[in-house]
């Protein structure tokens, strides 16, 4: 079992990333910005528009965070065998369309799950220039085939579950066909999402979307219907990745409002299946 519980604890050293106003544009248009109605999202899209300012999506804060999360410390595994489950974001201010952070990650938790096991990761990103706190990033990631050594099952699923009634915001977004080609330009590059040959020894029948392009997507909705498109009113996100979408699917966001700034969410695909469950927003 090459998977080592003990590296729970390990951080790696500091890392910086730094980005400008085309890294912000390009993420927006790979998470669909300005698909539906170009001129509500022309601060996230363009950089000269007159009275307007460009702005950076709040979820940008994932492929902002480094690649890998500390995975290289907790021994090797096949890459293949790794599957998203949940993904986090706690906003300490709104991002900047331009800047360099300074980041560390941390393994938080490996469970075991018997057929596999969950890596559980934790990121903090500062500005650089300021040294003030930018945000924070959890991920937790299933890996099939490393469970079995007997340990800590770890907490199980549930939790912001959504309240037996209407929601309170549904909006339909349309993602493109080529929807995982743009999104793969902001680092992503797994050919998951982009090789046919590589889709369809996943068992799929072409590449799939990425997953934090949906959360990207779900995330815009979220950030219209609840925050009226500020970004410094959107200050968290938390969702759990339950099943694959294909670029080219329309995806519901509906979401429930169940105290002052906080929200519980779900996304559904166009064939009503639920692809992000357990969703959970605050807000300003």
């Amino acid at each position: 079992m090459p998977i080592n519980p003990d590296a729970v604890g390990t951080k790696t050293e500091p890392a910086r990333r730094s980005w400008d106003s085309k890294d912000s544009l390009i993420y927006a248009l790979g998470v669909g910005a300005g698909a539906a109605d170009p001129l509500q999202e022309l601060e996230f899209t363009t950089e000269n528009t007159s009275g307007k300012p460009q702005r950076a999506l709040p979820t940008m804060a994932v492929v902002l965070s480094p690649l890998g999360g500390g995975f290289g410390a907790i021994g090797s595994f096949n890459p293949a065998m790794l599957v998203h489950g949940e993904q986090g974001i706690t906003l300490h201010r709104e991002i900047p369309v331009e800047g360099e952070l300074e980041a560390v990650s941390e393994i938080t938790g490996i469970y075991d799950k018997g057929k596999g096991a969950v890596v559980v990761s934790e990121t903090t990103a500062t500005l650089v220039e300021t040294g003030e706190p930018l945000f924070s990033t959890r991920m937790s990631a299933f890996i099939r085939g490393e469970g079995g050594w007997g340990g800590d099952r770890g907490p199980s699923g549930g939790g912001n579950e959504a309240p037996d009634r209407a929601p309170d915001v549904e909006v339909t977004l349309q993602t493109r066909t080529d929807q995982a080609l743009i999104y793969r330009l902001s680092g992503d590059r797994n050919p998951l999402h982009s090789d046919p040959a590589f889709a369809a020894m996943g068992g799929f029948d072409r590449p799939i979307l990425h997953g934090l392009c949906t959360y990207g997507f779900t995330g815009r909705a979220l950030l219209h219907e609840l925050c009226d498109s500020d970004p410094a009113r959107f200050t968290g996100m938390d969702a759990r990745f339950s099943s694959p979408v294909m670029p080219g699917e329309a995806l519901t966001v509906r979401a429930w409002k169940v105290e002052d700034g906080v929200a519980v969410f779900q996304t559904c695909g166009q064939d009503g299946r639920v692809v992000i469950d357990n969703g959970r927003v605050t807000y300003r």
